[in-house]
């Protein structure tokens, strides 16, 4: 298998960290921490311009039929950037739902417009009882001659403030009660008893509390045909674990590169910290873990099309191993900088702030080195 990045992932990469790098500085992440929106939707606009938007798009859609190695090549540079603009939950989240389970209408409806950026989505699926059980949904969608009353609650959702539409995930009940199947609803923002509490995400970036009050939707609302959602909901999600994770890879490395720097130029007693063989050590056991980070989000990103079990296996490992890797760099890094690392003058603890949100996204180290070895199991049993 050949690793190594094609031209036209190469100029890829090359772009995004030079937009990135151009673009991003702590005045601009000071001025979105503070800004109700939480990022600029004149930097989202040229994220269109560029393409990144219709990057992993169907092309009969408008899209540019990249792939999950291309969406991680972005999203390790954002992760270098501490980007905050809603891509993930736009592009990586509510447009691959759409293109997997949306009618053609659907699709020729939504799609071009996340393309050119004029449509912003979100996916609403996370229940406070549902502990990262992707299965676990009390939300309940019912069966009217109008089409369907929704009912139910949802949180951490990703970006949904900022959201043109939601899609909302829910437990058909058709004339014969429940059906057991989940369905997926693309519900307008500002529909009738849809309340949205927003909140600013650790690290930059929001997410938001979504309650639905019998909430009456027309019967097209509905993505495809009724079936199960579910595999669907846990391919969007464990590409979405593949994308996060190579941000956290970009995250890691600027402090890695930002740490090794501050050693080189911070001196005690006469001497550089870097000249300490001991420092030496520890700057050499992160550079090993933000390695083993990178590989790990590289494998997620190239199982996403494979079996469930396989891709789902990858992702959680990626998940498990990346999150272990970030929480040991960001706390090397802290306390390399010494007591400067916590404070908002250097941006070492924004950084870590981002890494440690990570973790907690679609599930924490400890939950899928659980998922990893369940679904290890039913490889073995099969």
């Amino acid at each position: 298998m050949d690793l190594n990045l094609s031209d036209e992932q190469k100029l890829l990469r090359d772009s995004a960290e030079r937009f990135v790098a151009e673009s991003y500085n702590a005045d601009h992440r000071r001025k979105m921490a503070n800004d109700p929106l939480g990022f600029s939707p004149l930097v989202w606009k040229q994220f269109a311009e560029l393409g990144w938007l219709a990057l992993p798009l169907p092309e009969e859609f408008g899209g540019l039929g990249g792939g999950a190695v291309e969406i991680g090549i972005l999203m390790e540079a954002f992760g270098r950037g501490l980007v905050s603009e809603p891509y993930v939950a736009t592009t990586v989240l509510g447009a691959a739902l759409i293109a997997r389970c949306g009618t053609t209408e659907q699709k020729q409806a939504s799609l071009p417009k996340v393309a050119d950026g004029s449509l912003k989505l979100a996916f609403a699926h996370s229940e406070r009882a549902a502990r990262f059980d992707l299965a676990k949904v009390t939300t309940s969608a019912n069966k009217t001659s109008q089409g369907w009353r929704l009912a139910g609650s949802k949180i951490a959702v990703l970006d949904g403030h900022a959201a043109d539409q939601i899609i909302v995930s829910a437990h058909i009940h058709d004339h014969r009660g429940p059906s057991g199947r989940i369905g997926l609803f693309l519900v307008q923002a500002t529909t009738p008893g849809l309340v949205i509490s927003d909140y600013p995400r650790l690290g930059g970036g929001r997410a938001c509390n979504i309650e639905l009050f019998d909430v009456h939707l027309p019967e097209d609302v509905l993505l495809g045909d009724g079936s199960d959602a579910l595999p669907a909901i846990e391919s969007a999600v464990d590409r979405a674990m593949a994308a996060l994770g190579a941000e956290a890879v970009g995250i890691m490395q600027t402090l890695l590169d930002t740490t090794l720097e501050y050693t080189k130029i911070r001196k005690q007693f006469g001497r550089p910290l870097s000249a300490n063989q001991v420092i030496r050590h520890r700057l050499a056991d992160m550079a090993m873990q933000v390695d083993e980070a990178r590989s790990m989000a590289l494998r997620a990103a190239l199982k996403v099309d494979a079996a469930p079990i396989e891709r789902a296996r990858a992702a959680s490992g990626a998940k498990a191993k990346i999150g272990r890797c970030a929480r040991f760099v960001g706390e090397q890094s802290i306390q390399l900088h010494g007591g400067m690392g916590v404070t908002e003058e250097l941006e070492v603890g924004a950084y870590f702030k981002r890494l440690v949100a990570f973790d907690t996204l679609f599930g924490g180290s400890a939950h899928h080195y659980g998922r990893h070895a369940q679904l290890s199991r039913r490889a073995v049993s099969a």
